[in-house]
């Protein structure tokens, strides 16, 4: 099937030299070579079968073809310049849509919100919440806050924000509490531990970083979410085990206590950005979340140092 317009490009080409009146400014403006307009015109007027310039002297002028083209391709650019420049304010208007695990989002940004809301006012941020795996190149998410490891997903700009570190944590009114406070980690292995079915290797895993045997962990009761593990942990159920930055405020009140400090994986907090939606209110958002999570081990530390 023949195309019904030329090409792009040599239409652009054309609505440019016309415009400025020389094949040289044309191709400051596009950004490329005087050949490379030249030709662009040249296969314009051989796909059209007619001259749209002539010579002017050492110049150019429009033949009556190249007037009614200039008239007609300068009204279709102009509008197209319009509509491009009316959807970039109407998508710089729209909210920021961020995606999150409900866990993150009720523990950590909740909490934050109306500082982020005061600090970064323009932003208008709507949060999202879902489980599983969140795909950040789904339609209506500008970016995703997550815990993961490398390798990152392609098409995705990845700003690192945090290492992640997790620890066991315990509420004080814990029934078993006052005989893990001081004790070795190993005191664990008599104690009736909390898991989340959407993480199950983390017990596990920090068992093993402990030189405790993964084994012998004896768990009383699962849950399918983080946020309701760490409920639990609160509501003094069991000893429970998290990311630091989800119970760093139930730490600061003394909700809960984290006997063995935090241990570092491979996984980090990071903003999953997809290359599309990349611009300055992702940057902007990124690096107030590194300064809000920087604030918070700064609180930790001060606590640890009581």
């Amino acid at each position: 099937m023949s195309r019904d317009l030329p090409s792009l490009n040599a239409l652009r080409a054309f609505e440019a030299t016309a415009r400025l009146g020389s094949v040289s400014q044309a191709a400051r403006q596009l950004n490329v070579t005087h050949g490379a307009i030249s030709r662009q015109l040249k296969a314009l007027e051989a796909e059209l079968g007619i001259a749209l310039f002539a010579k002017d002297g050492r110049g150019l002028k429009l033949t009556e073809a190249g007037l009614r083209l200039r008239e007609a391709s300068s009204q279709a650019f102009d509008r197209l310049r319009e509509v491009c420049a009316e959807l970039a304010v109407a998508d710089a208007n729209a909210p920021f849509v961020l995606g999150c695990s409900g866990s993150l989002l009720a523990r950590w940004f909740i909490p934050r919100l109306g500082r982020l809301n005061a600090e970064l006012p323009d932003l208008r941020l709507h949060l999202s919440a879902g489980e599983g795996d969140l795909d950040p190149k789904s339609p209506g998410i500008d970016a995703l806050l997550v815990y993961a490891e490398p390798p990152w997903p392609a098409d995705v700009d990845v700003h690192e924000l945090i290492d992640e570190r997790i620890g066991p944590v315990v509420s004080p009114h814990y029934a078993g509490f006052s005989g893990l406070i001081g004790a070795p980690p190993r005191a664990v292995l008599s104690e009736g531990l909390l898991q989340t079915v959407s993480r199950p290797q983390a017990w596990p895993n920090w068992a093993s970083s402990q030189g405790v045997e993964p084994s012998k962990l004896a768990f009383s009761q699962s849950f399918e979410h983080l946020y309701y593990l760490l409920e639990a942990a609160v509501a003094g159920l069991g000893v429970a085990i998290a990311p630091q930055a989800l119970v760093a405020d139930d730490l600061q009140a003394g909700r809960l206590v984290a006997p063995w400090g935090f241990t570092q994986t491979p996984a980090c907090l990071a903003l999953w950005v997809p290359q599309r939606r990349a611009g300055r209110r992702a940057e902007r958002l990124a690096g107030w979340l590194r300064l809000e999570l920087a604030r918070q081990v700064d609180q930790w530390e001060r606590l640890q140092s009581r």
